[in-house]
């Protein structure tokens, strides 16, 4: 446990306006800051940062909280390293017990795994310097097939892992780690015998390292046709390959104006190596969205260069859309006469490669080229269906300025009248729009009614009731005086409350009154929920009465909620049994 008044004076030393803004860009809107979520997808602005009381909330997407709730949503970290992490940023030295964290049920302790990881990244690379035929054609590997100095090589610490059964995990037995925590990490495996074996063996091995210079896992790559050609770790205490980049550990001193978004990583390394150390790489999947939000943090355009062949343009197309969502602005590179840029640059230099970089291709221009590649437009019905695919295209794009130029090139291009082209797009964007209405009217029924609700799954069993519960929780999060009339005259319990949500934060409530402290949320719930009660404060927040009258109206409203809820339970039960009696006499006949 972290000391209650070490956490109060890490939240009062940080300026909450301050933390967000290096991750979102904010507007001033009154007394508050607005901005586009850093959480999900939107293009108009729904986040809320409130300075006065040093607290966020979107409205969108009901995430929400203090300091410590947007840390652990933004840098996917448990509440103890969250506290660590603001502690370190406010100059306050945290006591941390890692032993407490657990793992799919087991204990573990996070800065064990990663001390593991660095003895695992320092054994492999030392095996690629070892005297053995293997790791001697390991070394050529890197040094005369790909081109690398040494120099590169130890830069981003590359290795090899010999093609042993078990001399990994007895060398890593020998430094103390057990085979438990081994097969945790991702570097041994336990065969269905019971056996234990190296995770990887005779491969190049990449270790990859976070923006804090964490070793997290690792990627090994064959040195010739094997497959899988590369295996990845899988996601582990301290690594979830979704929500991180290869090589952003040192991309991020150099990519304020671009990112350069590469497919592999030996991709990333010849354009480090060449002297465009803002190239980055996903880690053996499709881009996700949290990497998309992840690039926007150090970024505000990304270059993709992906390869020319169809999976790669499906890729970077899928890239582009996930990209843009988080509001970058995104290009293509278009590699000639190459597969990738690690060979481009091989056979042409960096300087053309720059030269390449400066004129990549916007969004529009891409997918523009790659539709009409598709068609021949001198034939009548080839030109009208590339047309239909560009006004799909172009109506995606929110700008109506924007819009307006690429209507005018397609125009040109295809000798079709601006006017024309121009009342087809309209025509999708007000689709859209009407489809966009209906889809988030129908969102905030469903919301309303608690269907599909996560966060408190019973909400939408008795949507009344849950109303009433959220109600008074609002005001009793809110005003603590309101605290001392339902706690000190019993005016609720536990019972009087039908989620299971809503009777976990009451009884926190209760225990922190009558221990005297503030409630501490992050601490005892997840992130989901600490925006649930977030907007549960807001909602009355936004009211202007919230005296001892509405408190009691509330209570009553709940109560009676409650035992509608029971009368009808109840009825249930006795048309049930009655039912039952009804067959079994049925049968007896």
């Amino acid at each position: 446990m972290i000391a209650r008044e070490v956490v109060d004076e890490i939240l009062q030393r940080t300026d909450i306006e301050s933390l967000i803004s290096s991750y979102v860009s904010l507007k001033r809107a009154g007394s508050n800051l607005k901005g586009l979520c850093p959480f999900h997808s939107e293009k108009s602005p729904s986040f809320t940062v409130f300075p006065a009381d040093n607290s966020f909330y979107c409205f969108g997407c009901g995430v929400g909280g203090n300091a410590i709730t947007f840390v652990r949503q933004i840098e996917h970290m448990d509440y103890p390293d969250a506290v660590v992490y603001l502690g370190k940023r406010a100059g306050i030295t945290v006591v941390q017990d890692n032993t407490r964290d657990t793992y799919q049920g087991k204990r573990i302790d996070k800065s064990r795994i990663l001390k593991m990881n660095v003895d695992a990244a320092k054994y492999f690379h030392s095996c690629l310097f070892g005297k053995d035929a293997a790791a001697q054609n390991a070394l050529r590997y890197f040094t005369e097939q790909r081109g690398l100095s040494i120099a590169t090589i130890r830069h981003f610490g590359l290795g090899f892992a010999p093609d042993s059964f078990d001399a990994f995990g007895k060398h890593m037995r020998s430094l103390g780690y057990t085979y438990d925590e081994l097969v945790t990490g991702f570097l041994c495996g336990k065969s269905e015998r019971g056996t234990y074996y190296d995770a990887f063996r005779n491969r190049v091995m990449f270790p990859i390292i976070d923006v804090s210079g964490n070793v997290i896992a690792f990627g090994g790559r064959v040195m010739d046709d094997s497959k899988p050609k590369y295996k990845n770790s899988s996601d582990t205490p301290v690594f979830k390959k979704l929500r991180n980049l290869f090589a952003l550990n040192y991309a991020r001193h150099t990519c304020a104006e671009s990112l350069i978004l590469c497919e592999g990583y030996m991709d990333v390394i010849a354009l480090h190596a060449a002297g465009f150390t803002n190239a980055v790489a996903t880690l053996g999947t499709a881009i996700t969205s949290d990497q998309a939000r992840l690039m926007s943090r150090y970024t505000k355009r990304v270059i993709i260069t992906y390869d020319a062949d169809e999976a790669g343009q499906k890729a970077a197309v899928r890239a582009m859309g996930m990209l843009g969502d988080v509001g970058l602005e995104v290009s293509v590179l278009k590699i000639p006469d190459a597969k990738d840029p690690d060979e481009y640059i091989k056979k042409f230099g960096k300087d053309r490669f720059r030269s390449l970089i400066e004129n990549s291709r916007s969004k529009f221009e891409y997918n523009m080229e790659r539709i009409l590649s598709k068609y021949h437009v001198e034939f009548p019905q080839e030109k009208i269906n590339a047309l239909v695919e560009i006004v799909e295209l172009i109506s995606g794009f929110y700008s109506e300025v924007e819009r307006d130029v690429y209507i005018q090139a397609v125009s040109k291009q295809l000798d079709v009248p601006f006017a024309s082209v121009k009342a087809d797009v309209n025509r999708r964007v007000k689709q859209k729009n009407n489809r966009y209405m209906k889809e988030e009217a129908q969102k905030a029924r469903q919301t309303a009614a608690g269907f599909s609700d996560k966060v408190n799954p019973d909400f939408a069993k008795a949507p009344s009731v849950a109303k009433s519960e959220e109600n008074v929780i609002g005001l009793l999060v809110l005003f603590e005086n309101h605290q001392k009339k339902v706690f000190e005259g019993e005016l609720l319990a536990e019972t009087d409350f039908y989620t299971e949500l809503g009777r976990r934060v009451f009884s926190y409530l209760k225990q922190c009154y009558h221990e005297g402290v503030a409630p501490n949320f992050d601490e005892n719930f997840s992130p989901e929920e600490v925006g649930r009660i977030a907007r549960m404060k807001l909602s009355r927040m936004q009211l202007t009465e919230n005296g001892d009258g509405v408190l009691a109206e509330a209570i009553e409203s709940l109560k009676s909620a409650m035992q509608r809820k029971s009368a009808e339970g109840a009825s249930t039960i006795d048309a049930l049994s009655s039912l039952i009696n009804r067959m079994r006499n049925s049968n007896d006949n």
